[in-house]
């Protein structure tokens, strides 16, 4: 385990209380998934930073996440964190694919551990969305010059005219694929991860495979639903069976492909059947990413239906995501059981103490770093 690499474990500090308590709020009230307990219903949502070199986590990543730790979330996602080099969406994007990686991350999850939030890895594969730039570096492809590398996907499309083509995954490319992301579920286990997410959102690999707007196979991973999904269900259930049977996983995908012909809420419920019965505890519902031809109805909690919908059909537990930004709604949406986790992203970035914020708003009684209580005294 990841304590090997730390031989002096962090303590968690004592802590002083925010406001009385006036009301009971379905945000604040702790959810258990499997042996998990967390403390409240607020989780910062993965969000990619590109602030890694070779895939390491760095002192920004401490920062960065501890930050929302000491806020007071109740479940922290890592950003997404590629499986295998290939798998990056860029050069800057953290990794989870080498053994040395587990001494960074494992130094996170003591901080996170040590503020009583519980924090989680995304395992992600980029496919044919590879080998691109970080946001504010440039646009489109890596050439082989500037670093870049030979992407994969279902078939050979590219996501658009300045993406990487693709090479189509053989076989074998299939097999490894399914055990780099074993591979990395082990390395979340060293690490002290609480939860792993597998990624499959947002057109990255194993959404390119479930879409036929962009699989166009004729072999057992393509054509029908069934070899449509077949890809993230090995993954689904080989992640499954890597981490510990006492904690949960989490799969993300994108309800709908917001494109005529692509994927659609009704493969996603058919879906979420499927990964339940193999053990999966959690789907983080989002949406769009697979084409440039999506078109996007945006608009605040525009993606709640769709989680709600799995919600009932499935009795899954979901994590709604999408425009949630602040206290009442992110309340309104625990309590009307839209979700059962509110998934914040943009606004943990404008407020990494959100859930103070969310606190006070709703009249809620939490507890803060003692570090902090000067603030609350008064």
């Amino acid at each position: 385990m990841h304590a090997a690499f730390y031989s002096a474990r962090m303590t968690q500090p004592a802590s002083s209380t925010l406001q009385d308590p006036a009301r009971s709020t379905a945000l604040f009230t702790e959810l258990r998934l499997r042996q998990l307990k967390l403390k409240n219903r607020i989780v910062v949502s993965p969000m990619c930073m590109y602030s890694s070199k070779n895939g390491f986590a760095g002192d920004f990543h401490l920062a960065h996440l501890g930050s929302f730790a000491l806020g007071g979330a109740g479940l922290i996602f890592t950003e997404a964190a590629a499986v295998s080099p290939e798998g990056r969406i860029t050069p800057d994007d953290l990794g989870i694919w080498n053994d040395d990686h587990i001494q960074g991350l494992g130094h996170i999850t003591d901080f996170a551990h040590a503020q009583n939030s519980r924090i989680g890895v995304q395992l992600a594969h980029a496919g044919r969305k590879a080998s691109t730039w970080s946001p504010w570096r440039g646009q489109g492809a890596v050439s082989d010059i500037e670093g870049g590398w030979q992407v994969v996907g279902p078939d050979t499309q590219p996501f658009n005219d300045s993406y990487p083509t693709p090479q189509a995954l053989d076989l074998e490319g299939i097999r490894k694929v399914v055990t780099d992301f074993q591979a990395a579920a082990r390395r979340a286990m060293m690490a002290g991860f609480d939860t792993v997410e597998i990624h499959a959102a947002h057109g990255y690999l194993l959404h390119q495979f479930m879409s036929p707007l962009s699989n166009s196979r004729t072999d057992d991973y393509g054509g029908s639903f069934d070899n449509r999904i077949r890809l993230t269900m090995e993954v689904a259930r080989t992640v499954r069976a890597a981490f510990p049977d006492h904690l949960p996983v989490f799969v993300r995908v994108s309800a709908t492909d917001w494109a005529e012909g692509g994927w659609t809420l009704d493969e996603t419920v058919e879906l979420s059947k499927r990964l339940q019965a193999e053990g999966i505890d959690v789907m983080d519902v989002s949406s769009g990413g697979l084409t440039p031809l999506q078109k996007i109805e945006v608009g605040p909690g525009y993606q709640l239906p769709f989680a709600q919908r799995i919600r009932e059909e499935t009795e899954m537990a979901v994590m709604g995501v999408g425009l949630i930004t602040t206290p009442q709604q992110a309340e309104d949406v625990v309590a009307g059981e839209q979700a059962d986790l509110v998934a914040i992203a943009r606004e943990f970035l404008r407020d990494p103490r959100f859930p103070q914020r969310a606190a006070r708003e709703l009249g809620v009684k939490i507890e803060v770093p003692s570090q902090y209580g000067r603030a609350i005294s008064l």
